[in-house]
């Protein structure tokens, strides 16, 4: 990682929006993507004893993914329409993919969600990484690619190989990045997961 790069974003982010996150102009953007709302609704959809009804719950994650403005909108529909079209046994497979993924081992979880996806071809890292950030917006991310690919190259994370194919590896070694980085900049910066990757993407190029 390059502190001296980070530490220049953090300089100029605070320079432009003093208070990072709390500044008045930046809770105005923050409104627009709704994450604590989303991470309201996500605590008691997504809890552990809401895994009694699995019906309900592949409901409400339709319903995460539809309101989620970090997801595209040509995936929303093509996600609705699968998880609503799939057999039972699949349904049935999908929701324990996420109860692991969000409540027991991770690992299982992620890779049993990949593929039931990868099946609808629907493997997509948005898909897969929207629900975990907003249950957990402070300690999980949400891997968009294009930012991705960008903080990995404007910090020289060099120990990070993005692929477009969901791996857990990647995840796990992203996640770990983020909340190193995280460590080193004002608290202003992260009030959660999505803000910090926000300032991250706001600070680095985008490819054209």
């Amino acid at each position: 990682m390059n502190l001296k790069k980070l530490r220049e974003a953090e300089s100029l982010f605070l320079h432009r929006y003093p208070g990072g996150f709390a500044s008045e102009e930046m809770v105005k953007i923050g409104k627009k993507h709704n994450v604590d709302k989303l991470s309201e609704f996500a605590a008691g959809a997504l809890a552990k004893k809401a895994f009694v009804n699995q019906g309900a719950v592949l409901d409400d994650i339709v319903k995460i993914v539809s309101r989620s403005s970090m997801v595209s909108m040509f995936e929303k529909p093509k996600f609705r329409d699968y998880v609503n079209g799939m057999n039972r046994d699949d349904r049935e497979f999908l929701a324990a993919g996420f109860k692991r993924l969000l409540h027991g081992k991770q690992d299982k979880g992620f890779n049993d969600i990949l593929d039931v996806l990868t099946e609808g071809k629907l493997a997509k890292w948005s898909l897969m990484t929207i629900c975990p950030l907003y249950f957990k917006p402070t300690t999980e991310v949400f891997v968009k690619p294009t930012t991705t690919k960008n903080v990995i190259k404007q910090f020289e994370l060099s120990h990070l190989i993005y692929k477009p194919r969901p791996s857990w590896e990647f995840y796990e070694s992203y996640r770990e990045a983020i909340s190193l980085m995280k460590t080193k900049v004002a608290p202003s910066l992260s009030p959660n997961n999505a803000a910090f990757t926000g300032f991250l993407m706001m600070t680095t190029a985008v490819d054209k």
